[in-house]
């Protein structure tokens, strides 16, 4: 007897909770329904009933029957929502059994509300809900029950039809009780639920109406709002197909054919959305074929698909047809990937014919649909063990690429060239033979000049070589360089192809073949090198070089590397790297190639299977090759270490990669050994003498072209080393970086520094830098006194590093050196305070752990001091004390470092942490000296910006006066930091907070502020009404930041620069504009003789970001551009042009220099009182002087010896001048103008040494203070 057992099998405690959120309802709409309940729950407890499911629907039921009563009128509605809802509720955890034999009555109570129009969505919603819930119960006898009687296909039937329903929430519940129903399938054998059929026929016949009988979608030409009309009906249907798609997983077999007939003539429309529905649903169908349940079905749907092949000539069918086909062969390939191989052919076939199409779209969807089934439908076991039919299959491919490149398809072979070179690329070595006509046919049409696809060309053959080998692809293209024949052409083309794609090769065809080639091209450069550099010897040059270039991907996972490797071959390198400098870059990268590649393929975690297809070198190979390489280690390191002392600076990146690689092959006992040498060599080379002053100075001449010190190169290689070394080697190191205190050379400094982040990437290393902590901790606390500034980044790395592993017991090292770090927030190099400011995270965080800090220990301390606990607010109280220091600088870097911290760990630190520190730091807003000041709005901004309203609010009243005093000094931009400070405050705290705390004498600023963001607002609306008006956008310029704490103190608002003296609105001028819109218009200026070359380096000076005025054929402009000269027909540079008879209002200018007919000294005087050195008026009534230089040349007469006539006349002319000056102004402008003679002198000659020997009474003294030296005189 079958057990009565819930739909849902959630605990029963589900359903009462769901019950208790009704009970005490919060919204207004569940208040009807507790009533309802409470309604309901009474009667059974009065009749003894329980609170089981069971009674709950029964009570319902008797309540829905009433509720529906006619003589009830409108006043029902209400109850039968609420009943409606709660049977919605209750249903899931009722017993399937008593559902199935309640259907007809349920189904016939719920029937009015599905089948009468006027009730609302609500209703519908739960009444769908009701059915759901009865559907899922019913077992494959109720649904085999005829659609005529009250059965589950009639309420099904009823679903279907709210599907297309207009209203959004009543379409979308029916959808979900559909997906669920189909989810949910009584026991039976069939894999389809008993009601797919049906919905399917029912969504066809839907989908059927719309497009037309046939399946054809037309639009009929009834006009716009009904294709619109048209487009939401079919979009509404094809989302019922893909739901039932969905939830069928995949379509029921029989139906599959007039779908895909229907969806592929939808395809065809222009409406995106219509495409995409379609191609979602084939996505659906496909995907739900996917696992082994539903897989059997994907042969019929294939077949279906195939058999709808449209017309070459249906450009709009054919690609939405290839696509299908493309995915749908990718789902095959993964459920059944022998079969779809052996399929292969015949679908190949069918679509490579489409290559031949005149429309470049099909031309390409079939291509990309080849590539997708020769990359997805040719398994891994296929290639590395493949039976006689899957041999003949790879044939019949190869046959099928051959015959692509016939002249019927020229017009596409450029997507013939893709499918190609994809074959080569998923057939790897089972190319070899197979595609040789293929290669022949590529390299005849490459070598044409008049053929245009050499770059496809050239990847077919490139993709070749990788495939085959090059050797395979040489014996069918050589190369003819060395010695060609008569009637062959070279193909020095191929060497760059070569270069490019040799990969997972025979090293030994290098040594066979190119060795001896590289050699003849050596003996022709040699025997033509007493004659003068033709350019057939640069051309061999050429040749060399290339064919070197091919070392290193003959040495990417060489398949011989045992045997082709040997000691010949090693000598051959060792000896080039020795005499050849310019192919040291390919050898190093060659014999780095060996290493990487080799470890690469040990050390992956990939499937065997893969590995082999992808390298045809398994682990076990790999490590082979790496044993047998480091056979070679020492002497190779040897010979690299030699080469590297010999490079360069500039050239050395390469050799050290390489050193680098062999270094990691080495045997311990060797790698030891290297080691205490090079360890010995350096500690002699830094005992050497040092340099002088002039050694240096000749040095630093020469830099790019001297070898460095051996002492930096020794330390090249001991870093290089170190994460190799033993744990035994590391006191040897470390005694090494003791030397430092006593090391005066920074990059040596630099170097040792360097050795501690790289020993934290190996676990060796971080073994040795927690047993040697102490050591190291001695050690960069005694070279701090003689680090220099060049190597500051690299020892806070390497402070970092020693901290990041310090033991608990040393913490007494963090206060020792906090000094240095907080400090070093202020250094001029970018990176280093980006550094120190991460290093203060870490020693916080350090510091946050606990432990005891042993303050006896520190530097300068007593003995005596006790020992503290530590946390992160003593470690707040180490960076306070930073403010009492005797220096700006350092007070200035200790608040830095707060604000730092408090942006960090705002959240953990204490309140009363909080508050005291604001206080403190409140406190040097008074300081008189800017630098601090300008920390401290860095610190206030940021507890502006994380912290809580409710501790800053308090403070304000003491902040934004000591804020306000500084609004007003316009160096190191503090007003404007001020501004934008408050600016923050009144968007957090509000306008009237701020205002109220801000003094009387300066509310004036903050109501500019009020009013310069309301008018950027007017102005941001009417732009933006004008961009929505045409269309246009315009985004603001983002700043990228290196970390939150940048943004927050860097990052400000296009408000920062408005201008704040006065209510004038920024946007007025272009600069303002352009800052508050944040986009800049650029033009560029062209010449009249030619356009522009943006490609040109000097392009950059004619981009401008103002319009430029075009004022060539202005009678103005002519004038402005006309040449100046005074009296005596000197030149005015600098002066605007124009005629002596110009009516403008320049000819009237009292500066007369430029005028024929004003006499000089009147010239002068006017240049005393409105030139550049004038007196002036400023703000309070005070004198403000210019004391500014004329950038003059020396004068056209040249001061020596005795002075001829000319000079006498020009320096009686000056005095006479000068007399005239001082008859004609006040003793003030009159000395003014005496400076003005001597820097400019009169009539185009300079009064310098001239002007000394002849009026002897001028002096040279500030302008301010001419008056006062005329008065001693």
């Amino acid at each position: 007897m079958e057990t009565l057992q819930p739909l849902n099998q959630e605990l029963h405690i589900s359903l009462e909770e769901k019950l208790d959120r009704i009970r005490l309802p919060k919204a207004q709409n569940q208040r009807e329904i507790a009533v309802v309940l409470s309604a309901v729950e009474d009667t059974l407890q009065d009749q003894q009933y329980g609170s089981t499911p069971t009674a709950y629907i029964a009570a319902l039921l008797a309540l829905l029957g009433q509720s529906f009563q006619p003589s009830n009128g409108a006043a029902s509605k209400g109850i039968a929502l609420s009943v409606v809802y709660l049977l919605d509720l209750v249903m899931p955890y009722v017993p399937a059994l008593l559902l199935r034999q309640k259907f007809s009555e349920i189904l016939i109570s719920i029937a009015p509300v599905l089948t009468n129009s006027d009730i609302e969505a609500p209703l519908i919603k739960s009444s769908i809900g009701c059915i759901e819930s009865l559907l899922i119960a019913q077992n494959s006898a109720a649904w085999a029950l005829p659609q005529t009687e009250i059965t589950p296909r009639r309420a099904l039937s009823r679903l279907l039809l709210l599907v297309s329903d207009p209203r959004p929430k009543v379409r979308k519940r029916a959808q979900d009780a559909i997906t669920r129903v189909l989810q949910t399938p009584p026991p039976s054998p069939s894999l389809d639920h008993p009601a797919a059929d049906m919905c399917a026929e029912a969504a066809m016949r839907k989908l059927c109406d719309i497009t037309g009988a046939n399946g054809n979608y037309n639009r009929n030409g009834k006009g716009r709002s009904h294709d619109e009309q048209l487009h939401f009906e079919l979009i509404h249907a094809l989302r019922s197909v893909k739901i039932i798609a969905t939830a069928s997983g995949g379509w029921p077999s029989k139906k599959i054919e007039p779908l895909c007939r229907v969806l592929l003539n939808i395809s065809k429309s222009t409406n995106e959305h219509l495409i995409i529905a379609a191609f979602e649903i084939f996505e659906v169908i496909f995907t739900g074929m996917a696992d082994d349940f539903s897989s059997t079905k994907l042969p019929r749907l294939m077949e279906a698909i195939t058999e709808l092949r449209p017309s070459r000539s249906d450009s709009q069918l054919l690609t939405p047809w290839i696509a299908v086909i493309s995915r749908g062969y990718h789902i095959s390939s993964q459920i059944y990937p022998e079969d779809t191989f052996c399929r292969l052919p015949e679908i190949f076939e069918i679509i490579a014919g489409f290559l031949a199409s005149s429309s470049q779209n099909i031309r390409v969807s079939a291509s990309e649909c080849l590539i997708s089934l020769l990359t997805n439908s040719i398994p891994y076991r296929v290639i590395l063990e493949p039976s006689i039919y899957e041999v003949e299959t790879f044939d019949k491919l190869a046959r099928l690429a051959t015959s692509l490149l016939s002249i019927r398809y020229q017009a596409g072979w450029i997507e013939v060239f893709k499918v190609i070179s994809t074959i080569f690329q998923t057939f790897k070595w089972r190319s070899l033979i197979r595609m040789n006509e293929v290669i022949s046919i590529v390299g005849e049409l490459r070598k044409a000049d008049s053929f245009d696809g050499k770059k496809e060309a050239d990847s077919v053959l490139g993709k070749a070589i990788e495939a085959m080998g090059p050797k395979a692809v040489l014996d069918i293209l050589p190369l003819n360089l060395a010695n060609p024949r008569l009637g062959q052409t070279g193909r020095a083309w191929l060497l760059p192809v070569l270069r490019d794609h040799i990969v997972n090769t025979n090293l030994a065809h290098f040594s066979l073949e190119f060795v001896p080639l590289s050699e003849a091209m050596f003996q022709q450069v040699i025997d033509n090198d007493s004659y003068e550099k033709t350019m057939e010897i640069k051309i061999f040059d050429t040749l060399i070089q290339q064919i070197w270039a091919l070392l290193p991907g003959y040495c990417n996972l060489p398949l011989d590397l045992t045997t082709a490797f040997d000691k010949s071959f090693a000598e051959l390198l060792a000896n080039f790297l020795y005499q050849k400098v310019d192919l040291r870059p390919d050898i190093c990268k060659a014999l780095q190639m060996l290493v990487v590649s080799n470890k690469e393929i040990f050390t992956t975690e990939a499937p065997e299977e893969e590995v082999l297809v992808q390298g045809r070198v398994t682990k076990e190979v790999a490590k082979q090759n790496l044993t047998h390489l480091s056979k070679f280690a020492e002497n190779l390191l040897a010979v690299l270490f030699n080469v590297y002392s010999e490079t360069l600076p500039q050239f050395r990146g390469y050799i050290l990669q390489s050193i680098d690689a062999y270094l990691s092959l080495t045997p311990e006992q060797e790698l030891l050994h290297i080691f205490s040498r090079v360890a010995s060599l350096l500690r002699d080379a830094l005992h050497e003498p040092k340099f002088t002053r002039a050694d240096k100075q000749t040095k630093a001449e020469h830099r790019t072209d001297k070898m460095p010190s051996v002492a930096h190169t020794l330390m090249d290689l001991i870093i290089t080393i170190s994460i190799y070394l033993p744990r035994s080697a590391f006191p040897d190191l470390f005694s090494l970086a003791a030397l430092l205190p006593q090391a005066t050379d920074p990059q040596v400094q630099k170097k040792v520094y360097k050795i501690l982040p790289r020993l934290a990437k190996c676990s060796a290393g971080v073994l040795a830098l927690q047993d040697h902590s102490s050591k190291l901790q001695d050690i960069l606390i005694k070279s701090a006194s003689t680090a220099g500034a060049p190597c500051r980044r690299d020892r806070l790395d390497a402070i970092g590093v020693v901290i990041q592993h310090l033991p608990t017991s040393c913490l007494h090292f963090i206060p020792s050196i906090l000094s240095e770090v907080v400090i070093s927030t202020k250094e001029v190099n970018e990176k280093a305070r980006a550094v120190a400011f991460d290093l203060l995270i870490i020693m916080a965080r350090k510091m946050n752990q606990g432990g005891i800090i042993a303050q006896s220990k520190i530097p300068d301390m007593s003995a005596n001091a006790p020992n503290v606990q530590a946390s992160l607010e003593e470690f707040i109280t180490m960076l306070s004390a930073g403010l009492v220091g005797s220096s700006a600088h350092m007070v200035s870097a200790s608040i830095t470092a707060l604000a730092r911290i408090l942006y960090e760990f705002h959240i953990q630190l204490s309140l009363n942490v909080v508050e005291d520190l604001i206080q403190t730091i409140d406190l040097f807003l008074s300081s008189p000296n800017r630098e601090i000041v300008r920390s401290v709005l860095g610190f206030a901004k940021v507890a502006v910006i994380v912290l809580p309203e409710g501790v800053l609010i308090p403070r304000l009243k003491t902040l934004v006066p000591s804020l306000m005093s500084w609004s007003c000094e316009h160096k190191a931009q503090l007003r404007a930091k001020v501004k934008h400070l408050i600016e923050r405050m009144i968007r957090r705290f509000g306008f009237e907070l701020v205002y109220n705390h801000c003094p009387d004498g300066d509310r004036k600023f903050i109501n500019n502020i009020r009013k310069a963001k309301e008018r950027r607002k007017r102005k941001k609306d009417a732009a933006g009404d004008t961009e929505h008006e045409y269309g246009t956008t315009t985004e603001k310029r983002q700043v990228n930041f290196e970390s939150e704490y940048d943004q927050a103190i860097y990052h400000s608002d296009e408000s920062d620069f408005v201008n704040d003296d006065s209510e004038t609105d920024a946007s007025d001028t272009g600069i303002g504009r352009r800052r508050m819109h944040g986009a800049t218009k650029v033009y560029i200026l062209e010449g009249s003789e030619e356009p522009l070359d943006l490609l040109d380096q000097k392009a950059l000076a004619h981009i401008s970001s103002q319009k430029p005025v075009r004022m060539k054929n202005s009678l103005k402009f002519r004038n402005q551009m006309k040449p100046t000269s005074d009296f005596d027909g000197k030149l005015l540079i600098g002066v605007q042009g124009g005629s002596s008879d110009d009516n403008s209002a320049d000819a009237m200018a009292i500066d007369g220099r430029g005028q024929g007919v004003v006499e000089e000294g009147i010239g002068a005087y006017a240049d005393a009182i409105s030139g550049r050195d004038a007196v002036q008026r400023g703000r309070g009534g005070r004198l403000k002087f210019g004391n500014k230089r004329e950038k003059d040349g020396e004068g056209d007469i040249e001061v020596v010896g005795k002075t001829n006539v000319k000079e006498k006349k020009g320096i009686e002319k000056s005095r006479s001048v000068q007399n005239a000056v001082r008859s004609k102004s006040s003793s003030g402008k009159g000395d003014l103008q005496m400076r003005r003679l001597r820097n400019g002198g009169v009539g185009g000659v300079k009064l310098q040494q001239t002007q000394r020997k002849g009026l002897g009474v001028i002096e040279k003294v500030r302008v301010g203070r001419i008056g006062k030296s005329m008065g001693r005189r």
